[in-house]
């Protein structure tokens, strides 16, 4: 166990993940981090970005919506208002959000909110991306 470092990740609706795994690298709002065994405790905000697992010699990676991440010595919990693994996304769905948000953002229209439509395709892009991973 010496090795290796707890990694808890929850949404309002379920636990997605919980084992015990090598590393992982998550980009926090001021940057990212690479977090071991034995990591200073430490609380940050997380953006939204796919969060990469690594146990053993695989990679794995969750598509996270934000949220925020505590680290201990020996356990990192995550709390996301989402997160999804690369089987839960439906990628025709993140294609289809992905059209509609940019399609929101070239829109010459002033009733159009912006930062929504940006965060839109932002999550649509992450989940694209981790539905195609290592494919």
């Amino acid at each position: 166990m010496a090795n290796k470092i707890r990694l808890d990740i929850v949404t309002p609706e379920r636990i997605v993940f919980s084992d015990d795994v090598n590393m992982v690298i998550a980009r926090a709002t001021d940057g990212d981090l690479g977090i071991l065994p034995g990591h200073a405790p430490l609380i940050a905000g997380l953006q939204v970005w796919p969060l990469r697992i690594f146990q053993e010699e695989s990679e794995t990676e969750i598509s996270l919506c934000g949220g925020f991440i505590e680290v201990r010595p020996d356990k990192i919990s995550i709390l996301a208002s989402c997160a999804e693994l690369a089987e839960d996304i439906n990628a025709e769905r993140a294609e289809n959000a992905k059209l509609r948000a940019e399609t929101r953002l070239n829109e010459k229209d002033d009733s159009v909110d912006i930062k929504r439509a940006e965060a839109a395709l932002q999550r649509a892009l992450v989940r694209l991306k981790v539905a195609n991973f290592k494919k």
